[in-house]
């Protein structure tokens, strides 16, 4: 019996020194140990809140709404975060992650609530999970990056440097058999497969869709068309250099 007096008087004052006391001011204060912990303390009684996961408060957050992500606020010393509730996409349900395939450097994720946003860095960067956003290649030093993304046709992005993504960051090429389609590429690293409209074929030079008549090799991409013109005998070509309607 005296035993066990002595064990519940020594953990008492525990108990009461980690009980958070509100300074004077009305406001909301971080916990000193968990990062996405707060308490709001409104005469001198504190409630205890807790951001929503994946997002860590900020003291110094000039809003009333002083939760943010992980990047944007240093801790410190309060290491401390509540349970992850993310899933297969998302390790939390808010905040800027890396790609689940760590060989895709230069994709990352943005998740909301649980649903990710996909999104690509431009070329030559990669994402950067200490900061959460993308930063040179060498700057953030990851290794097994593979960039190269394929449509079925085997149609690959090629590969841009610095200067040429910033000048152009979703380059467009012609389809090498087809003058009505054509490629972007998204970010210069994904492509896309698009269609110009009918009657309309795509011109290399303005890399925009255009009139046949304006585009030498495709002059006479629409001769046979039902819908366009009356029916001809002539040969039809599988390639841009040559005219004619696949």
């Amino acid at each position: 019996m005296y035993t066990t007096a002595l064990l519940l008087v020594a953990f008492v004052p525990l108990l009461t020194s980690a009980a958070f006391v509100c300074p004077p001011k009305n406001g909301q204060y971080a916990d000193p140990i968990q990062c996405d912990k707060y308490y709001v303390c409104q005469d001198g009684v504190a409630t205890e809140h807790l951001c929503e996961d994946g997002l860590v408060f900020d003291q110094f957050k000039r809003s009333s709404h002083k939760c943010d992500h992980m990047h944007n606020v240093d801790c410190e010393d309060r290491t401390e975060l509540q349970p992850p509730q993310g899933n297969a996409e998302c390790p939390r349900r808010n905040g800027i992650f890396e790609h689940s395939d760590p060989s895709q450097c230069h994709k990352f994720v943005d998740c909301i609530d649980g649903q990710p946003k996909h999104n690509v860095c431009p070329p030559g960067l990669h994402f950067n999970d200490a900061t959460g956003v993308c930063t040179w290649e060498a700057a953030v030093g990851r290794t097994g990056c593979v960039r190269e993304e394929f449509l079925e046709d085997g149609f690959t992005c090629p590969k841009l440097t610095p200067a040429e993504a910033i000048q152009e960051p979703h380059p467009r090429y012609p389809h090498p058999t087809d003058c009505q389609k054509f490629y972007v590429c998204l970010n210069g690293v994904t492509p896309r497969e698009q269609n110009c409209d009918l009657g309309e074929v795509f011109n290399t030079n303005s890399k925009q869709c255009d009139l046949p008549e304006n585009v030498a090799e495709c002059v006479d991409w629409y001769q046979d068309h039902p819908a366009l013109s009356a029916n001809s005998s002539t040969p039809k070509s599988n390639t841009r250099s040559n005219s004619g309607r696949v």
